[in-house]
């Protein structure tokens, strides 16, 4: 007789109230330190939402707020309930996500789920990670918003607020924020139907975030350095500014950055800054595919070049962050931070791996790939 998933008939998930609506409890006890805010809002949250007479959050409440004169034992039972706070007080947000789905296992990944364990709209204040989400907000909104739910719409849109959020605050990277907003505005006003998915309600919630963002992107206003500031860019030596446009990894960064004043227009133009470019983002290989061998080296056009290669093969995506997937646990986690591994815990496991690449367990997981997981 086949084994049969009791999925079907579980009792369902349990909800708690929030100042952002209703959310799982179990993504709640693993969000970035959930028990101490929780714990320090109980009373607000008491008060203004009067949620302490629904019987699931009192019951919740007081089986994880602690009494709030005994720090120590709080934190103890923070560490012991979550097991995501390691020694030194880094919080580890991780995702444990199904690879495969059989009779025995029937799994089901969710994408606003695993937005919320991997703590996204923290990390978007990351300099680290701010491409990563960024790149992966792109893929979404261009190509993935019609198949989204209503709850992964709604943490897409707050995701996308901390970034205009992030931008404002930075004066960074305000070219990402405007490509997302156009291409938000391109798929709202392509919908056939109304707005591509969910309630009306829904979507007025949706409009109103949106127009938020708007107001934050119209208002950014970048500051330009005072009179008395020195040393200016304009200020530094030819050999400083040729290293500063040797860094930048995008052809679109360098023409902006032509059009800035003369020096780092006679920069831009010199065949090194090309071809150092060409070497970043393209094997030997391609390029010698694209190179004439009838060509003297000298007489070579690297701009020229580097778009031919760019038309071919497209550009290599380099991230200072990424999330990666452990192939011990089944669970997707930021590099840097690290996740409570199963290798870790258990001696037994750990012996096993003792002959094994430790590298080669964790497999990085670009954005194109981390939306396979979420049959995206």
């Amino acid at each position: 007789m086949p084994f049969i998933s009791k999925d079907w008939r579980s009792p369902g998930e349990e909800w708690v109230k929030t100042e952002e609506g209703w959310e799982k409890k179990k993504i709640l006890e693993c969000s970035n330190l959930s028990l101490i805010e929780r714990h320090n809002n109980f009373d607000r949250y008491s008060n203004e939402e009067n949620t302490c007479t629904n019987p699931v959050n009192t019951s919740w409440m007081q089986e994880n707020c602690l009494n709030e004169d005994d720090d120590s034992n709080k934190e103890n039972q923070i560490d012991n309930s979550q097991n995501n706070i390691i020694g030194d007080g880094t919080v580890q947000p991780h995702c444990h996500i199904t690879i495969k789905c059989t009779k025995e296992i029937a799994g089901f990944n969710g994408l606003s789920d695993a937005f919320k364990r991997l703590d996204f709209k923290s990390a978007v204040h990351d300099v680290r990670r701010f491409n990563y989400i960024c790149k992966l907000l792109d893929l979404l909104i261009t190509y993935k918003l019609p198949a989204l739910s209503g709850c992964a719409q709604k943490v897409l849109f707050k995701m996308l607020e901390e970034v205009a959020q992030q931008v404002s605050t930075s004066q960074q990277n305000i070219h990402l924020l405007n490509k997302l907003l156009d291409q938000l505005r391109l798929m709202i006003n392509c919908a056939c139907w109304g707005y591509p998915l969910g309630s009306t309600q829904l979507w007025e919630n949706h409009l109103n975030t949106i127009n938020r963002i708007v107001d934050i992107a119209n208002s950014i206003q970048i500051r330009e350095p005072s009179d008395e500031s020195f040393p200016k860019l304009e200020n530094l030596p030819e050999e400083c500014v040729r290293e500063i446009l040797l860094r930048l990894a995008d052809h679109k960064d360098l023409e902006a950055s032509s059009k800035a004043y003369s020096v780092m227009a006679r920069v831009c133009d010199e065949q090194r800054i090309w071809r150092e470019l060409c070497c970043f983002h393209f094997t030997q290989q391609q390029i010698n595919f694209v190179l004439d061998s009838n060509e003297p080296r000298s007489s070579i056009d690297w701009q020229r070049i580097y778009h031919k290669l760019r038309k071919a093969f497209g550009l290599r995506e380099e991230y200072a962050e990424i999330i990666q997937l452990c192939r011990n646990c089944r669970c997707l986690f930021w590099k840097s931070i690290g996740h409570p591994c199963i290798a870790d815990k258990d001696p037994n496991f750990g012996e096993k791996l003792q002959d094994v690449d430790k590298n080669s367990l964790h497999v990085p997981i670009p954005p194109q790939a981390f939306l396979t997981f979420f049959s995206l």
